[in-house]
């Protein structure tokens, strides 16, 4: 089947996430037609997740193309920028503090991000409650999106934006995400100036790093007064049974984390002791890399659909500027193929280079910082 022309194309999004909502509203902003499908039942059924930091050089560059950026910058912190690290004792050993106007990296609640994507759209173009279960039909399309309740429509191309267990990704390739080794147990923390003024001031307002070696804690502020605390492990995936533990057993996990950080500081400790509601296991996974596939004249992968990482800040990022590239690619090429094949030039290489420089990455979250990581840090924050 010769491959169609964007403008007369049926695309499919699958996956609400940042990444997809930046491809359909740019696709939108130039007058392409795009349905977005997703498993959720609606945008509000979960928590979003924790904070995210868009660089200027990616992620705020597809807002300008989906003409948000103002309306980001009203609703991110520039505070948030503020960086600590700590060494286990409490003490503070590197602080960048945020010049006045910085907007390098400044944070917004996934949250908040998602819904001013939403807001964006145009109405009725993300259906809820869409979860795939395969992609057929012949490579050179029309392709048959198949969901869980049985239904199903033809699209022209199929955009992955659906994360690490993406299932367009097993169209065009087998790898699976693997376990780095390396663990994250979140925490969450409420009311941070009511109930953990003290905590509130050892962190600040943006986030700070602490580690041992053997162990590790990211805290970050989120809006509202919140706060979210990642314990960072070397842990089996299945840690939590190998102790004989459920995750809903809190005081059981608190109970174990305060023996492995047992010579840590009491006021870190505050970090295990002190969270509001349970804890959530999160393993670390990522793709092999190099992670490539076979070109597909119907199917696009971006974001972690297409090279997941460890979260050391380039993820969303790279997914949001994947989305622009490729919608853009879209707006600009006689035909899909084309455009996907513009596309995958630039994006391939590019996650290459940075996955590569990430790999096993997850580990330094562990280790403590040298006297020259941390003049590495102060250059590179100011």
């Amino acid at each position: 089947m010769p491959s169609p022309t964007p403008a007369l194309a049926r695309i499919a999004v699958v996956g609400a996430g940042p990444g997809g909502l930046t491809c359909a509203r740019i696709l939108q902003r130039h007058g392409l037609d795009v349905t977005v499908y997703d498993r959720d039942p609606d945008a509000d059924c979960r928590n979003q997740g924790g904070s995210l930091d868009l660089h200027e050089d990616d992620g705020q560059i597809a807002l300008r193309e989906a003409g948000l950026l103002e309306e980001f910058f009203a609703l991110a912190r520039p505070e948030s920028q503020e960086m600590r690290h700590l060494d286990p004792s409490g003490r503070l050993l590197g602080h960048h503090l945020p010049a006045e106007g910085e907007t390098s990296a400044p944070e917004i609640d996934r949250g908040q991000l998602t819904g001013l994507l939403l807001r964006s759209l145009a109405p009725g173009t993300v259906q809820w409650g869409r979860a795939l279960a395969s992609v057929g039909g012949p490579a050179d399309g029309p392709r048959t999106l198949t969901f869980t309740d049985g239904t199903a429509v033809e699209a022209d191309l199929v955009i992955g934006a659906d994360g690490a267990f993406s299932r367009v990704r097993e169209t065009v390739s087998p790898a699976k995400p693997r376990h780095t080794g390396v663990g994250f147990l979140e925490a969450w923390f409420d009311d941070m100036e009511g109930t953990h003024p003290e905590l509130s001031a050892l962190v600040g307002k943006g986030n700070a790093h602490a580690a041992d070696g053997e162990r590790g804690l990211f805290a970050q502020r989120n809006s509202g007064g919140h706060m979210r605390v990642y314990l960072i492990r070397k842990t089996p995936v299945d840690w939590l049974s190998r102790h004989g533990l459920r995750p809903e057993n809190t005081e059981g996990i608190r109970a174990h984390l305060l023996r492995e950080y047992a010579d840590w500081s009491p006021e870190l400790l505050r970090m295990i002791t002190d969270n509001d509601g349970p804890y959530v296991d999160r393993p670390i996974l990522a793709l092999p890399v190099p992670h490539t596939w076979e070109h597909s004249p119907t199917v696009a992968l971006l974001g972690d659909a297409a090279h997941l990482m460890p979260p050391l800040g380039v993820g969303v990022n790279l997914a949001m500027l994947d989305a622009c590239e490729l919608a853009l690619a879209l707006t600009r090429s006689t035909t899909v193929d084309d455009a996907v094949r513009t596309y995958e030039k630039t994006m391939l290489p590019r996650s290459t280079e940075t996955a590569r420089m990430l790999d096993g990455a997850a580990e330094s979250l562990l280790e403590e910082p040298t006297a020259e990581d941390l003049a590495r840090f102060a250059h590179d924050r100011h």
